[in-house]
């Protein structure tokens, strides 16, 4: 009788375990990523009262009688299930959709956790604003990654250095139906001679043979220079471009180091034949040379001659000016790419992601922070869809995966079995009252 009474102790014991679960479950059920609990009951032990025995020849078998001792905790399991994402439109909150982690140091230990909602603190370190653990990934300088995984820092007011202009693209049609361009002017000089003859140019039969265009190249401290092109038709098939050397006089630049001129060709249907890279050069006081390629393209992409009216323009250049850091935003990679003043997009840093075989294995700590156990097996580090299958959305955030409807269940499931043990004790200490009372 004494052993009913202990086995209806261990349930009422165990029970109210299962209900501190349940109630902690609840208690999350808005926490950002929270992963909710579970509990599993496993039989204690159990009394050999007599044991089995073989069937001998003639009769069957005799099984084992035992008697159970009672319940015990079997696991408190972690359900490690995907939360649904919650739009918040803050790009500091990080969100992932996969199995890893984010990784957070406060200084050489790592801690582990799906929360993303981050902050920038006052040094421009991105930190888990509970506890001020600093969020971990690899930077880039001048744009490019550097190996190692370090803390992230984001520098507002960082500068990018300026970048001279080394390439150009040409793009757009040149009028096949132009008439060549007749460079028969007063005082015999060519088309581009003498700032492009303006008489020559504005005559009524080269209306259609010659266009111009400009656009804005930088040298190497990133000073703004309008670089001026002429292009005139002098063949059936040929394009020559030459360049304005004024508006470059005009803004310093000595007239000797200005050079530029090339030729487009045309073969039968309107494309550029054998399409050559041609420069453009300039030695701006206080600077480098500047020493630009002109990339007029190919095929249909590239500069072509139809009949049909000239738009053919320097559409692109790959130089910029100096810029300030003024924003930045997160991608699904968790590459984190800074806004500059110059209108420049380059990649500061990128947050690594942690994988482990057993992420139920993890032990927690607090403030939505896991560690290594010894059952988790160790991190394995890598970046999303690069080293670990999880992606990233930012602007948004995990939710709790905790199912309320199945909690309400489970603590009615528990307050019954809670009940039901407390009925076997009362029913254990009225049969010890009858036994006492045989004596009287």
């Amino acid at each position: 009788m004494l052993r009913s009474l202990f086995s209806g102790v261990s349930g009422l014991r165990n029970h109210q375990i299962r209900l501190d679960v349940i109630g902690n479950n609840i208690s999350n059920v808005n926490t950002t990523a929270f992963k909710s609990g579970r509990v599993t009951f496993k039989e204690g032990f159990a009394q050999l009262l007599q044991g089995g025995s073989r069937p001998p020849g003639d009769q069957g078998g005799i099984n084992p009688i035992q008697v159970g001792l009672g319940m015990q905790i079997g696991s408190i399991d972690t359900i490690m299930s995907q939360g649904n994402l919650e739009t918040t439109g803050l790009k500091t909150d990080v969100a992932i959709s996969g199995n890893a982690f984010f990784v957070a140091r406060k200084g050489a230990q790592s801690f582990y956790t799906r929360a993303g909602n981050f902050q920038v603190d006052a040094s421009g370190q991105l930190v888990v604003p509970s506890n001020g653990f600093v969020v971990q990934g690899r930077t880039a300088v001048n744009g490019v990654f550097q190996d190692g995984i370090t803390d992230i820092k984001l520098p507002f007011g960082q500068k990018t250095a300026a970048k001279e202009t080394t390439q150009m693209k040409f793009g757009g049609n040149l009028d096949a139906s132009a008439p060549v361009f007749d460079t028969s002017d007063p005082d015999g000089v060519g088309p581009l001679t003498a700032g492009f003859n303006t008489g020559t140019r504005g005559s009524a039969a080269n209306q259609k043979s010659w266009t111009e265009t400009s656009i804005t190249a930088y040298d190497s401290i990133g000073t703004a220079y309008n670089v001026h092109v002429y292009m005139y038709k002098t063949a059936t098939n040929t394009w020559n471009w030459e360049i304005d050397p004024s508006t470059l006089t005009a803004a310093g630049v000595p007239a000797g180091s200005i050079t530029g001129s090339g030729t487009f060709t045309f073969g039968p249907d309107g494309t550029l034949s054998s399409p050559s890279l041609q420069t453009i050069t300039f030695a701006p006081p206080g600077s480098n040379p500047v020493t630009i390629s002109i990339d007029p393209g190919a095929g249909f992409t590239g500069v072509t001659q139809f009949a049909s009216p000239t738009t053919a323009v320097a559409r692109d250049q790959n130089g910029y000016t100096s810029g300030t850091l003024q924003d930045f935003s997160i991608d699904r990679t968790g590459t984190i790419t800074g806004t500059f003043t110059n209108g420049v997009n380059i990649p500061l840093a990128q947050i690594v992601l942690s994988d482990f075989n057993n992420p139920a294995g993890l032990i927690r700590v607090g403030d939505n922070m896991y560690q290594e156990s010894s059952n988790s097996g160790g991190p394995v580090l890598g970046y999303a869809l690069a080293g670990s299958t999880s992606t990233l959305t930012s602007g948004a955030l995990e939710m709790s995966n905790v199912d309320l409807a199945a909690e309400f269940t489970s603590m009615i499931v528990a307050q019954r079995g809670f009940q039901a043990n407390g009925k076997v004790i009362s029913a254990s200490d009225e049969m010890l009252q009858d036994l006492m009372t045989i004596k009287r």
